[in-house]
């Protein structure tokens, strides 16, 4: 059975670490959970660039109002932003299991798009929750993106065993889908 919950590290231990990989690490991912819900992340990933590291940020896009703060603070490198389903209220509580405001979410997908940094956005695609045809429509919603990849689901160290059993396409499926939803995007691709 997977482990449920990693032990939290405080920060301290992580500039601790960081300092010993300077030299040997290039960059540092901030991922989650969903980062932007934490107050003190503008002035976390500060500190990181600071020691010499480039910053990646990961974000689920529901909370632009920190995004855009990181954004306008110089300090991102790259981010990337999943995009979980359409980008509509009903599907996308079917797939984030959670009610979500979708108009932070398209508010994301423009600051990122309009943030002069480089970035992606990826699906992670679950067959029995997203049909190719809900693929096409969040290619063209976010059309003109520079990045775009769809992700096979792998059942692995999930916290929803309810999610164990499911399947994603086969990689010919979901890299002939990515080669008919490019033309909406810059560069698509199948992870």
């Amino acid at each position: 059975m997977p482990e449920k919950y990693a032990s939290e590290i405080n920060q301290t231990e992580i500039f601790e670490f960081l300092e010993t990989r300077k030299g040997k690490l290039d960059a540092v991912v901030i991922t989650g959970g969903e980062p932007t819900q934490h107050a003190d992340l503008r002035e976390f990933i500060k500190k990181i660039k600071k020691m010499g590291f480039l910053v990646k940020l990961d974000t689920n896009g529901t909370r632009p109002e920190m995004l855009e703060t990181l954004i306008k603070s110089g300090n991102l490198d790259y981010i990337a932003m999943d995009i979980k389903a359409l980008l509509d209220s009903d599907s996308y509580q079917k797939v984030s299991r959670v009610p979500l405001d979708t108009s932070k979410i398209k508010k994301s997908v423009s600051l990122i798009m309009n943030s002069g940094l480089p970035y992606e956005f990826r699906t992670t695609v679950v067959k029995s929750l997203t049909s190719f045809d809900d693929l096409r429509k969040i290619a063209e919603s976010i059309k003109g993106a520079d990045k775009y990849f769809l992700q096979k689901f792998v059942p692995t160290k999930l916290n929803d065993e309810s999610l164990m059993n499911e399947t994603s396409y086969t990689d010919e499926e979901l890299q002939k889908l990515s080669t008919e939803i490019s033309t909406f995007i810059k560069h698509c691709g199948v992870r």
